[in-house]
């Protein structure tokens, strides 16, 4: 049974027709853009103990490759994904993404994995090896993470969905490092296996 709307609850309805469409529109101009931009705004921080930019920290004049062995993969909720790589007599510290872009491209490492890594090499104030890493070729399995352009700039900087259509979570990690990466210098580049 239909039922006639009064001249008195038009005006109802038309105010609320007005509410709706204008919280969609302020949801749409301003929460979306916010939300999308929640992993790619990632800014700079010195890392501490190192003194290395991340994820700035790429100088395409040091570029070079790294083939040695991976261990000690970390994902931290902030900061770089990062491992060591084991070559020959050098051990380097590997600063790969973002957490949620890690995750995105589904990559397994496990330790002992043979790597190639190719990236921005540098000297840590803890006299430790850094290479800021541009792409990584997993040779036990064939496959290959690209992680920054040719440039060097950072592929989940500015990316709305990543490479699968996913940001691997809603507020993954923000980019700031805190107090929670100070170990990292005497931790994971100093290690022997």
């Amino acid at each position: 049974m239909a039922r006639r709307i009064g001249s008195r609850e038009l005006p109802l309805l038309r105010g609320a027709a007005l509410l709706a469409l204008s919280l969609l529109f302020w949801a749409t101009a301003f929460l979306f853009p916010v939300l999308q931009s929640v992993h790619a705004e990632e800014g700079d921080v010195v890392l501490q103990g190192s003194g290395v930019r991340y994820p700035g920290g790429f100088d395409p004049n040091t570029v070079g490759e790294v083939r040695g062995k991976a261990y000690g993969l970390v994902q931290p909720r902030q900061g770089p994904v990062r491992f060591r790589i084991e070559a020959g007599n050098e051990t380097y510290t590997v600063l790969a993404s973002s957490n949620w872009y890690w995750k995105d491209l589904k990559a397994k490492l496990p330790d002992g994995s043979n790597v190639v890594v190719r990236g921005s090499k540098s000297l840590g104030n803890d006299m430790q090896l850094y290479i800021v890493a541009q792409k990584i070729r997993l040779l036990d399995s064939g496959r290959s993470l690209v992680l920054r352009n040719e440039a060097g700039k950072p592929l989940w900087k500015g990316l709305a969905g990543g490479p699968s259509g996913t940001q691997g979570g809603f507020m993954g990690g923000s980019g700031s490092m805190g107090g929670g990466f100070g170990g990292m210098g005497g931790g994971m580049g100093g290690m022997r296996r």
